[in-house]
């Protein structure tokens, strides 16, 4: 039997790609902000679409700052604004800015749930899982436990109400992929069919299935996805580090020896042309993209050294 503090644990390890990447993915916007649906749009601020743009589309979290703080003080009804600004304090290390963040997301999800059900009862899963993430991180995991079941609650309150919304789908679908790739008995087809059946807009949806299938070590078909959302963003500093990721996995061994020179040196240089906007990454991924630029010149030199 899996131990829940485990499970809590791997999930809370995980929250950034949840939170940061599910949440905040930018598209085309089809109405006031409204990145996820065609129909029935939801009416976003503006201020979080801009923050959007620069953070998932041009990949300028220092840019997005303004517009995030504008969002949070004059679009005070809108939680994905401040689910945003949690996540990003979880990942530069910010515990106090996270933790009031995410208690902001959730009282004002539960004042949308009475106009909007759907969102107000996602947004409350996403506050709930915030405080858990937050809880564990600066206190440890038992204080966490319960916030789990609150999560899975919420979420199944807003897949009653509409099971196809495509918000809805691309946030269940990357928490379904991290307890299918950290769980064994669960699977990881469900999430991709969500990603591939409902979710939208279509950038959001390759980066959410790149990050899948990088997951579940299929570097092939992450490659395509990624090329796909790099098609649309190809200065995004980000997209440039994941595209670097998967070269360079599959430019080394199992074990994780180097061993095609041709693919390293392609991961150095998506490498490199991120590291041109590092300072415009958040720290948790100025830090290992730091340390990836870094290791993978010295497996080009130690390959070059011993082609054989």
């Amino acid at each position: 039997m899996i131990n829940p503090l485990m499970r809590l644990q791997k999930v809370s390890i995980s929250w950034s790609v949840v939170c940061t990447v599910a949440l905040s993915l930018w598209g085309t916007p089809t109405w006031a902000g409204d990145p996820f649906r065609s129909s029935n749009p939801r009416p976003i601020g503006d201020n979080t679409e801009a923050a959007f743009v620069e953070i998932f589309k041009n990949g300028n979290y220092l840019e997005a700052k303004s517009y995030l703080q504008q969002a949070v003080e004059t679009e005070t009804d809108e939680p994905l604004a401040f689910a945003i600004k949690a996540s990003l304090a979880y990942s530069n290390e910010e515990w106090d800015v996270m933790k009031n963040a995410a208690a902001k997301t959730l009282s004002v999800a539960e004042k949308l749930t009475s106009t909007d059900p759907l969102r107000g009862n996602l947004y409350q899963a996403v506050g709930h899982f915030l405080q858990g993430a937050y809880t564990f991180k600066t206190k440890g995991p038992l204080g966490a436990v319960n916030k789990l079941q609150l999560v899975f609650d919420h979420l199944d309150k807003a897949e009653e109400i509409a099971p196809n919304d495509p918000e809805l789908n691309l946030l269940k679908g990357y928490l379904d992929l991290i307890l299918s790739v950290n769980l064994p008995f669960s699977s990881p087809e469900d999430a991709i069919a969500r990603f591939e059946q409902y979710a939208a807009p279509t950038y959001m949806v390759d980066r959410a299935l790149f990050a899948a299938y990088r997951d579940l070590d299929q570097y092939d078909t992450a490659m395509q996805y990624i090329d796909q959302a790099l098609a649309n963003s190809p200065d995004n500093p980000e997209l440039q580090y994941f595209k670097g990721q998967i070269l360079r996995k599959k430019g080394r061994t199992k074990d994780g020896q180097p061993k095609d020179l041709e693919l390293l040196q392609e991961a150095y240089t998506y490498f490199d042309q991120a590291m041109t906007k590092v300072d415009q990454l958040p720290k948790g991924v100025q830090i290992p993209l730091r340390h990836d630029h870094r290791v993978v010149q010295d497996e080009i030199a130690k390959l070059s050294m011993n082609p054989n």
